[in-house]
């Protein structure tokens, strides 16, 4: 099994006592040589048997690492008053209040936003948890989005035992074009939409879609679409029929649009990060907002969510004409907010942190702005479409 941390020489402990690292056992803590001591914010708390690895490694102040056992951190940014309880993680992005619970394994392209959360023992891979959305424990949340809900209080919640079907064993190797979205991002991004509860003991199959405002019950198998606002549970799905090994299902319109609509929301995503949250960041540099290099390792994990998603997509329907990067590469330049619009948005409350600024908005310009995200979303669909028949 390979070594995921370098193993350099690794800075010494009072180097960091000295930078202002809240470290109640010092010679208990490894932080290797490749992690920018720059990076490392005074009042920062790394605490016994705490390992941080990664020259892309960013901890910010008031953020606590380690605080319920063990941890292995690699190239992961954690803002301000985040936590980490214990586990690995390699690549995630936490933003201010997120906390992982217990014994996670965390792995790259994963984003939990201001107040996101988890309990104990949870899988996370290429997963964003919008604004307070909560996973309970034993949880496999892979390739998944969740937003939705107003407040602590008020959240979109999945359930201890759920579990994220994201493979399908159909044909010679099986696909992984199942990613799933539960709430959306062009309207989730403003905190104004119902909360969604998935009921624990249950699973879902990617692709999936779970509405706005909709409660699944409890021991089910999510194998269809569930709109906004629906109470929602199914009887198992009897099945008894020969198997064909080998056949496969290319081309499926279905998750053609499933995979294309997620991609597109990702990229709306993106469109917010850079030119929203960072814009806003750049000119007021605020109080209580998110650090200028969390949001740009949330930008990053983006883009490597949207690289593997498109890979995914043409592993399982082969379209030689499709070029990944040149994708990515123009995600860059498309999408441009209005001038009228950026103006309502960047301007409007400077004073306010992210969370309060968002609730702050007038509902015309909330609609605008998620218009504008939509007609992101929908412009990257498009184009996966224009080489993926049956995707747009």
């Amino acid at each position: 099994m390979a070594i995921r941390i370098a193993l350099t020489q690794p800075h010494p402990g009072e180097a960091l006592v000295e930078r202002g690292l809240v470290m109640p056992s010092p010679s208990q803590v490894y932080v290797d040589g490749t992690v920018d001591l720059q990076r490392l914010q005074p009042g920062a708390c790394l605490m016994p048997g705490a390992r941080i690895a990664g020259s892309a490694t960013f901890i910010g102040s008031g953020a606590v690492i380690g605080s319920e056992g063990p941890v292995t951190a690699i190239d992961c940014a954690f803002d301000a008053d985040s936590e980490f309880c214990s586990g690995y993680a390699e690549g995630a992005v936490l933003f201010r209040g997120a906390k992982i619970g217990g014994s996670a394994h965390v792995r790259p392209a994963t984003i939990l936003e201001e107040f996101a959360s988890t309990a104990h023992a949870v899988g996370l891979k290429q997963t964003v948890l919008m604004s307070y959305a909560t996973l309970g424990s034993l949880i496999n949340a892979c390739d998944i989005l969740v937003a939705g809900g107003t407040s602590k209080q008020d959240h979109s919640e999945v359930g201890s035992g759920f579990i994220h079907f994201n493979f399908t064993p159909w044909g010679e190797r099986g696909d992984k074009a199942t990613p799933s979205l539960i709430g959306n991002v062009h309207e989730g991004v403003f905190l104004h939409r119902r909360r969604v509860f998935v009921g624990g003991l249950s699973g879902m199959v990617g692709p999936g879609e779970v509405g706005f405002g909709s409660l699944t019950a409890a021991g089910q198998v999510i194998r269809r679409k569930v709109g906004n606002d629906r109470l929602s549970s199914t009887a198992p799905l009897a099945i008894d029929r020969e198997r064909r090994d080998g056949s496969a299902v290319v081309g499926n319109e279905p998750k053609l649009r499933a995979n294309g609509h997620f991609v597109g929301q990702l990229c709306a995503l993106r469109a917010w990060y850079v030119q929203v949250r960072l814009a806003r960041r750049e000119r007021f540099d605020g109080a209580g907002e998110v650090r200028r290099e969390v949001l740009l390792a949330g930008v990053r994990a983006l883009d490597q969510m949207i690289v593997e998603r498109l890979a995914r997509l043409v592993q399982y329907c082969p379209a030689n004409s499709f070029a990944v990067e040149a994708f990515v590469a123009d995600v860059e330049v498309r999408g441009a907010m209005p001038d009228d619009l950026m103006q309502s948005l960047i301007d409007h409350r400077p004073e306010l942190c992210h969370l309060e600024w968002v609730r702050s908005l007038d509902a015309a310009v909330v609609e605008r702005g998620s218009d504008w995200l939509l007609v992101v979303s929908a412009d990257a669909a498009r184009r996966i479409g224009s080489h993926f028949p049956g995707s747009a």
